[in-house]
């Protein structure tokens, strides 16, 4: 279904990203773009082939994450290097505009790419994460996601586990707050074991140096580039609320926003046949 290639997108300092393309036409080419940040692009790929042949979906790991360079000082794993290396890969691959979906923090960095390549951006999906930023009391009195979230927060606490071992512990533990429907939990922590977690980022991350990937006025500005934008969101995410991406979509005249009912964080899991037909129908 995917071929896969380590492509070079820098030369200083070398950085090749790992990605895997599936077949379809190159000017139908849909780049999606990664969470975690320290995770891959492997959880992304089902319901995702199934555009294959109809769409080229090419799939990078983010610098620093999955079978991408890894290694690299500290200071190199920042959403605008990450951006660059987007930009540097359609490029690569001989192609002049995508449609492009961001999943979560790749969301984030997916609008970085609309922003300083527009030209490069035909469509623009932001599934499971936010343009707008998250107020702080945003879930306030949601017991059930405090009790959801509380065994990630413990083991981000925990002084025994680091590294991607530290990354992977918190994804398996957060698997209950960012899949709502029991029944797809056993799918979802069988998806989890073969991601390749790393935990480049995390260290800027943990100690707050890492830069914010989110762009002021991110709204504003992608409104006056006038790029059509899907806002695809569960109704139960416990990370970026749903009611931001019906917010965003009233600010917005080309933006649209489908939220999806009995799905969290990781809605393409809950209901990835709604999810993928929101994808498709967009992008048709």
């Amino acid at each position: 279904m995917f071929s896969e290639s380590l492509v070079a997108v820098s030369g200083q300092p070398v950085v090749e990203l790992f990605v895997a393309r599936s077949r379809g036409p190159a000017e139908r080419t849909l780049l999606v773009i990664h969470g975690g940040p320290d995770w891959d692009h492997t959880y992304l790929r089902e319901p995702l082939a199934e555009l294959a042949g109809r769409h080229r979906v090419v799939l990078p790991d983010l610098r620093g994450c999955g079978r991408s360079t890894r290694g690299l000082a500290d200071d190199r794993y920042t959403p605008a290097e990450a951006t660059d290396d987007l930009v540097a890969l359609l490029d690569a691959l001989g192609t002049p505009q995508a449609d492009v979906l961001g999943f979560s923090y790749g969301g984030l960095i997916a609008q970085r790419l609309a922003l300083a390549a527009p030209e490069r951006v035909r469509r623009l999906i932001v599934a499971s994460s936010s343009v707008l930023p998250v107020p702080p009391d945003a879930f306030d009195g949601w017991r059930e996601r405090e009790e959801r979230r509380a065994p990630e927060a413990a083991v981000w606490a925990d002084p025994e586990l680091s590294g991607p071992e530290l990354t992977r512990a918190a994804a398996i533990a957060g698997a209950g707050a960012n899949v709502w429907r029991p029944e797809a939990l056993p799918a979802y922590l069988d998806r989890l074991a073969d991601v390749r977690f790393s935990a480049e980022w995390a260290r800027s991350w943990r100690a707050g140096s890492l830069p914010t990937a989110r762009h002021q006025d991110a709204a504003q500005r992608l409104a006056a580039l006038g790029v059509p934008l899907l806002l695809l969101q569960g109704r139960q995410d416990m990370v970026f609320p749903a009611s931001l991406a019906e917010e965003t979509a009233m600010l917005m005249p080309t933006a649209h926003a489908v939220v999806i009912e009995e799905a969290g964080h990781m809605t393409h899991i809950d209901q990835p046949r709604a999810w993928l037909d929101a994808v498709a129908g967009f992008l048709s």
